[in-house]
């Protein structure tokens, strides 16, 4: 990855990200209902969440069983275009709405080598800054400082995916003109033993949300 990004058209089939797209539509949906039904707690997130901190007002899921199951069947893709071996950690997905905004940023350690790809909606591309310099952590008070690169940018059609360094390099959308867009993010470690409590996003098996992160499955009964 010379240039920390690469382009892959074509990831999966036009076929299956219009049926991944479709049932995240569907998800979406019978989640609302079933939390204006008081079906499912405010407080649980099991089920994805409109509020994530990053990007509100926008359906978001972590860990869903079928996009898990996409993290594993993609995984020898992304190691043939990068030539790394790498192990999975959690996917995550989400349906933006117009005017929402993906804020210039860099991702956490359980996203070493991530892609984002392309489920369906209205167009509406990624910017990435190549320069791994660009783009700073301030350690005194925990914040992130963008940078002010104009970045490259990118468009996918669905079933396309931009592969990068998520912890690396600065990446953001401005302000989507469209109705909504679904994007599926796949993160990924290198296989390394210092790498290995990262493995799955520390939970037992993929599939699982994040407050089973820790948890040993021998504390099962």
């Amino acid at each position: 990855m010379d240039k920390n990004y690469i382009i892959v058209k074509n990831a999966i089939s036009k076929e299956m990200a219009d049926i991944c797209y479709k049932y995240f539509l569907l998800k979406r949906e019978t989640f609302i209902v079933r939390r204006k039904a008081k079906y499912i707690s405010p407080f649980n997130f099991d089920e994805g969440t409109w509020e994530d901190g990053q990007v509100n007002n926008a359906y978001s899921l972590y860990g869903d069983i079928l996009f898990d199951s996409l993290l594993e069947k993609i995984r020898p893709v992304m190691e043939d275009n990068t030539n790394m071996k790498l192990m999975p950690t959690y996917s995550y997905a989400r349906i933006y709405n117009k005017g929402n905004v993906l804020t210039k940023h860099k991702d956490r350690s359980s996203c070493e080598i991530s892609t984002t790809l392309n489920l369906g909606g209205d167009p509406w591309p990624i910017y990435v800054e190549p320069d791994s310099t660009k783009g700073l952590f301030n350690e005194n008070n925990n914040t992130y400082v963008p940078s002010d690169s104009k970045g490259i940018q990118i468009d996918l059609e669905p079933g396309d995916m931009l592969i990068y360094k998520g912890s690396e390099i600065e990446h953001w959308r401005n302000a989507l003109m469209g109705d909504h867009c679904a994007q599926l993010f796949l993160h990924y470690i290198t296989a390394k033993e210092e790498n290995l409590p990262l493995l799955m996003d520390e939970r037992p098996l993929l599939g699982l949300p994040k407050w089973f992160k820790g948890y040993k499955i021998s504390n099962v009964e």
